[in-house]
Parts: structure tokens; C-alpha cells; sequence
């Protein structure tokens, strides 16, 4: 809102434009210089402005409207016209005055503009008038020089007890079934200027109270009062086709006037009923990165598959679901699983689940098979992860094979991480390893210490012991990055070292050269030794992609950009695709919410309350006090590692951790059966905690309870 503008008073210099009643804009003769807001042509936006054909439809509807008349775009030249209309008006000049701007451009579905053009409040006597319609005129003129077309609305100004906006629907939340309220004393213009914090509240449709957020100025709407504004508000939606954004204002005698109505422009998205629910938990530990199309088709759809079967296997989840709905999926090129198919939220509605027999008949019917897979499964872990090995170290150097075996090589390995991937699901699940049991994580950890102790570059290492690979996550765009020592680790300026598997054979030998049984990955308990494979499967794919990207004339960016039928078709002779050169990768994506649900076009709407239901979960016992470290700068001696994801890739902080926090995560990750060997207090499910917990904080992490803690609990 804008005060009188004095540079708009009488005595116009010579030559300038006459400042009288045709200098504001009204030029044809032909044309009514004022059309109260009862007839019939306030209603037409082109020549009143959507902001008063608003009130004027609403007017004509029968909601509480105050009188008023508007100065049309391009309106007649007459100033007794004008001068006899402000006059019955303003009552002679003793009833103060509002004169608002009425655009064609605001006020309308696609844009509100609002605030960007002049109303004067509190205008008093002819020359004020004057003054007050030449600044809502001027304000027409736009930043780039551009003038909108501009009609002028006046009413009386009236003295509100209590005023201030109301929206139809919830646009934080976009939800239609909810109504928000936030009310100021007095008029509404403080509250949308930005100078008083209103008193919030939200109504359900029918206008029930379910949550207030008091300001200073405590609560000042009654529930009678509250009823009224629904009920107002229903009806706007009933006459515009939607929900308004409602300016409102209640008198010193209780009643309710509607200042202004427009189209609420900016609801935010909302899933639709049933929208699955997501997270990168589970998955982001093995892909934490944002994936380019080749990798989402090289690990993500073999991963979708293999936890299908394991979860059919299983019996938790009904067969027709898993055929229709993928366990794990990409969004923004971020691998996210759903979390319900994965068991890692409770149901929606617990007592209806109990009530629900199908999922106790389904584990019944999966129950004689999954006994005695849990007996079978070290037999089968232990043949498959041989077969792999044996498969590993048969395949010869990469640039001697012909174009149709590097096919053959890559869709073994998509078959074969098929199968990796489903039981390692099920030796999680159904194998019970001991507390101390040795980890992937750590035998690597181990291994490369002891490499660099040695002096061997970084470059050699994984040639020499494959098992650091555990350590590192697959890409096909940038080599594997060993975890820098811990006393640089989150230093980014880092060098990124280059990963070979083998320097000789080009490939990722399954075991050092000297034998199997002196492998320190013999000693892995199932789970471990899949998961271990796992990685050196994706590493052979890394190696085979390069290599028929080379053959193609690619490099790894532009290869990535590739589906893998589109490979497998270039690399069988067929032309690649047409529209491969303006392909472009996408942007950098931010990171995804614990847990989210999907709106119709894909946004990203952030779950209230987090994915984990039951709350934050303790997956290495113990207790600890520390100060919050993110993993960059100067570690703290008591350092409490609060981290989105359980990255392996953080292994080497462990050893100097006092306790270890994760948004996200699982008892059965990587970090956290480290954390068990190093027994390092951990908790996962900590939701937000990363924002939650600043960086230089106390926090007391009990890792057996399941509990963090801000400050120095005792």
C-alpha cells in the first residue's frame, strides 16, 4: 500500500499535459466515466480490471460487497461525472475514500501481481482523490517500460476490527479439503504488506476448527466468526469455479465484507489418494549418486527385480503388486525405493492390517518354502558367489572381445546382479549373523590401511585387493573414488584417484592372484561375500561399457546418455540414435527426502513426519555425548557423524567416531555392521536430523534405545 503522491497536485507546468480530469486517462467522450460495482459493465474485466469485476460478480451473487463505483480502462472525459460520483460516494468529502488499482493483468488465474500496483488508503477531499487515481494510474508503468492497461476501483475505507486473508484451500499443502485463515487487527493491507504476522488458522471444508498458530496479538477470530469465513468461502468457490484467496475485513458491529477475491495461483502440488510412499534409504546405500539413463538400466532395474523375487519368495508382499508396481525406481536420476513393499514403514492404518488376512496367509503359504530356503541359503550363497568368481576370472582382455560378446558380458552380469541382489535380500532377512561377524566394509578398510601403509598408490590398490571395492560406489562417468584418510576425509579438493581393476586382464578379479583360500573374503559371512560381489559385478559393467564406448566413438558422458538396448543395438552395427548429439545430461539434482510421494506430473512432495513411523531405531548398542560433525572441516575429538545415508564410502571416519546418526538406513547396511565391529553407538531414522542437529552441537546418541538426543543428556 502506497500514501498520497504530492507530486501529482495542481499547477501544471506550461507545455506540460493539463493535470486536470482528462490527464487521468479518461479521453473518450463517448464512454462512462464511472460504473458503479451494481451494473452490470463492472463486471467486465477488460474495461473494469479483474479486480473489480471480481467484487462486481460477487456483488451480484449476493456476498457481502461495499458499495463502490470504477473509473474504467480508457473511460469517458467527463470531471462533473466524476467530481458528483465521488461526492455520493465519500458523503461530500466526510467519508475517507480507498482508490486500488483493477488490471486486466492481475488478479487472474495465471497471476496475481500482487503488490505490484498502487492503492491508496485513507483519501480524504477532492484534490486527495485526484492525486490518489493519478498514482494508481502512473503505477501502470512497469519495470521494463511496458504500461498494463489500468482501470481504477474506489470504495470507502472501512474501519475493520479484525481483517486479514483467507484461502479457499491449503497452498502450502495443496490440499482443497482444508481452508487457512490469517487474521490481523484491523484491515487486512498490514498482513499483506508484510508488516504484522497474522494468527493463523486452518478449517476443515465445512469450516471446523482442527489447528491454530497464535500470533503476538493472540487468537482473534471466534469460531462463530471462523463458521462465517467458511462459509464465505464456499460460496466464492461456488460462484468463480475455485478457490479463492479472499481479502476480508469484520466491523466494529461484527460484520463480515469481502474486500477482494482472486484465484489462488500458486497451490502447491499434492500426491494423488494413494500415491506410493518413497525414500532413498535402503538403496541410496548402494547408489548414493544421481544416476545417468545406461546406469539407471545397468543397476537399478536388476536391483527392482531381484528384490522383487526375494520379497515374493518371502510372501510379505502380493504377487499381482510386485508385478505391477517396481520395488525400487529413479527420480531426478536418484534411486528411491518403496518403502512399504520393503516393510521399512508400518501400514497406513495398523488396526485394519491386523484385521487383513491375506498377509498372514500369504507368509503361511511361503512359510514351508522360506524354512527350508533359511537351511538351503549358505549352500546357495556359497555356489552362486563361485560362480561368480570362476565367471570373473575366465573373462579375457576386454579390447580383444568381439562386439557381440561385450553384449553377451553385459547381459550376464545384468542377469547375474539379478540374482545377487535377491539373496542378498533374503541372507539379510532370514540368516542370522553373529553381532562380531566379519563385514565387506571392514576387511576393506582393512586392506586398504594396510596398502597405504605400504606405500602402494591409490591407483593400485584395488588392482591388488578388489575387496576396497566395497568402499566405493559404481559410475560410468568418473572413476572409483577411494575414501580419502581420515584425517582429510570431506576434503573435496582431493585427488580422485583412477580405479583399475586389473592392470593385466583389464577385468575385476574375483580374489588376489595368490589363491582363494588366502583371500581375506572367504572369511565374509553370506551376506557380506554377495554384496561384495555385487559391486565387482558393476565394476566388470563400468569396464565393458568403456570399452563399447570407445569402439562407438564416445565418451563416458555421452555413453551414459544411452538406454542399454540402444547400446546393444550399436554395438550389433545398428546407427545410434538420431537425437543423440543433442541429448543433454540432466541437471544436478538435489538430494531426495527420507520419504516422499509422487505428484501426477513427478514432483517431489516431502512426507510430514518422515518415512519410519515408529521412529528413530538403534543399530550398534551404547551410549555416547559428542559434538555434531557433518564429515567436512576440522573433526572434534568427541565427533557425532550426523549423515543423510549410511555411505560405505564413510567407513574410514569410524574409527574416531564417538557416535554415528543417519537419516536414513538400516541394521543391516554396511555402516552399520561396521559400526557393531567398531562398537560405535548408531542410530538410523533420526528424521531432518541433518538440520535438525547443527554442525558444533551437543548430542547424546543411545544406540540401544533408539534415542538422540540434543545437549549433554545425563
Amino acid at each position: 500500500m502506497t500514501t498520497l503522491d504530492e507530486r501529482h497536485g495542481e499547477g501544471a507546468r506550461d507545455g506540460d499535459r493539463p493535470r486536470g480530469e482528462a490527464a487521468l486517462g479518461l479521453v473518450d467522450a463517448h464512454a462512462p466515466v464511472t460504473v458503479p460495482l451494481d451494473r452490470p459493465g463492472a463486471a467486465v474485466p477488460a474495461d473494469a480490471g479483474s479486480k473489480a469485476a471480481n467484487l462486481a460478480r460477487a456483488a451480484g451473487a449476493g456476498l457481502p460487497v461495499l458499495p463502490g463505483f470504477v473509473i474504467p480502462y480508457e473511460g469517458g472525459a467527463d470531471p462533473d461525472a466524476l467530481r458528483r460520483a465521488w461526492q455520493e460516494l465519500s458523503d461530500g468529502g466526510a467519508r475517507p475514500l480507498v482508490v486500488r488499482s483493477s488490471s486486466p493483468q492481475e488478479d487472474t488465474e495465471e497471476s496475481s501481481l500482487a503488490g505490484q500496483f498502487a492503492s491508496v488508503l485513507d483519501v480524504r477531499g477532492w484534490q486527495d482523490f485526484r492525486t490518489a487515481v493519478r498514482t494508481v494510474l502512473d503505477s501502470a508503468v512497469r519495470p521494463d517500460g511496458a504500461t498494463a492497461p489500468m482501470a481504477v476501483l474506489v470504495q470507502p475505507m472501512l474501519a475493520a476490527r479484525v481483517g486479514g486473508v483467507m484461502f479457499g484451500a491449503d497452498p502450502v499443502e495443496g490440499r482443497t479439503d482444508r481452508m487457512l485463515v490469517s487474521a490481523v487487527r484491523g484491515g487486512p493491507d498490514t498482513l499483506v504488506s508484510g508488516e504484522q504476522a497474522g494468527t493463523n488458522y486452518w478449517l476443515s471444508g465445512r469450516g471446523r476448527l482442527l489447528r491454530t498458530e497464535p500470533s503476538e496479538a493472540g487468537s482473534l477470530l471466534t469460531r462463530s466468526e471462523l463458521a462465517r469465513l467458511a462459509r464465505l468461502a464456499r460460496r466464492a468457490r461456488r460462484i468463480f469455479g475455485g478457490p479463492q484467496d479472499i481479502e476480508f475485513g469484520f466491523d466494529g458491529d461484527g460484520r463480515l465484507w469481502l474486500f477482494q477475491s482472486r484465484p489462488i495461483t500458486a497451490m502447491a502440488a499434492r500426491p494423488p489418494r494413494g500415491a506410493r510412499l518413497l525414500g532413498p534409504g535402503p538403496v541410496a546405500e548402494t547408489l548414493p549418486e544421481q544416476l545417468a539413463p545406461l546406469e539407471e538400466d545397468l543397476w537399478v532395474a536388476p536391483m527392482a527385480r531381484g528384490l522383487a523375487a526375494a520379497l515374493d519368495i518371502g510372501g510379505s508382499t502380493p504377487r499381482r503388486l510386485l508385478r505391477t508396481v517396481p520395488v525400487v525406481t529413479t527420480v531426478g536420476g536418484r534411486a528411491a525405493a518403496d518403502l512399504r513393499l520393503l516393510g521399512t514403514t508400518g501400514p497406513r492404518h495398523r488396526w485394519l492390517a491386523l484385521l487383513n488376512p491375506a498377509p498372514g496367509a500369504r507368509r503361511l503359504g511361503a512359510a514351508w518354502q522360506v524354512g527350508r530356503l533359511a537351511a538351503a541359503l549358505p549352500g546357495l550363497a556359497t555356489d552362486l558367489v563361485a560362480d561368480v568368481d570362476r565367471r570373473l576370472a575366465e573373462i579375457p582382455r576386454l579390447s580383444a572381445l568381439p562386439s557381440s560378446a561385450l553384449v553377451a558380458e553385459v547381459r550376464w552380469t545384468r542377469r547375474t546382479l539379478v540374482s545377487l541382489h535377491a539373496q542378498e535380500a533374503l541372507a539379510g532377512t532370514l540368516l542370522k549373523e553373529p553381532p562380531k561377524s566379519r563385514t565387506a566394509a571392514g576387511t576393506a578398510l582393512a586392506a586398504l590401511e594396510t596398502a597405504r601403509a605400504r606405500g602402494v598408490p591409490d591407483e593400485r590398490v584395488i588392482g591388488e585387493h578388489p575387496v576396497v571395492l566395497a568402499l566405493t560406489s559404481p559410475s560410468l562417468r568418473k572413476r572409483a573414488r577411494l575414501p580419502a584418510p581420515a584425517d582429510v576425509a570431506g576434503d573435496e579438493e582431493q585427488a580422485v584417484p583412477r580405479s583399475r581393476v586389473s592392470e593385466a586382464a583389464e577385468n575385476v578379479p574375483p580374489e588376489p592372484r595368490h589363491g582363494a583360500h588366502h583371500s581375506p573374503t572367504t572369511a565374509l559371512p553370506p551376506r557380506e561375500s554377495l554384496r561384495l560381489r555385487i559391486r565387482w559385478v558393476q565394476e566388470l559393467q563400468v569396464r565393458l561399457v568403456r570399452e563399447a564406448a570407445r569402439r562407438l566413438g564416445l565418451d563416458a558422458e555421452r555413453v551414459g546418455l544411452l538406454r542399454w538396448r540402444e547400446l546393444a543395438a550399436g554395438l550389433h552395427g545398428a546407427p545410434l540414435p538420431a537425437d543423440l548429439g543433442a541429448r543433454v545430461p540432466q541437471d544436478e539434482s538435489a538430494p531426495l527426502p527420507d520419504a516422499f510421494r509422487l505428484t501426477e506430473t513427478g514432483g517431489v512432495v516431502a512426507e510430514r513426519g518422515g518415512g519410519n513411523r515408529d521412529g528413530m531405531r538403534g543399530v550398534s548398542g551404547g551410549r555416547a555425548i559428542g559434538t555434531v560433525w557433518d564429515g567436512t572441516g576440522p573433526q572434534p575429538e568427541d565427533a557425532v557423524l550426523v549423515v543423510r545415508t549410511l555411505d560405505p564410502a564413510l567407513a574410514p571416519l569410524l574409527p574416531g567416531l564417538t557416535g554415528l546418526v543417519a537419516q536414513t538406513g538400516s541394521p543391516l547396511s554396511h555402516l552399520a555392521v561396521l559400526a557393531r565391529e567398531f562398537e560405535l553407538p548408531a542410530v538410523v531414522g533420526a528424521t531432518d536430523a541433518v538440520h535438525r542437529f547443527p554442525v558444533g552441537s551437543r548430542l547424546t546418541v543411545d544406540g540401544t534405545a533408539g534415542d538422540v538426543r540434543p545437549g549433554d543428556t545425563p
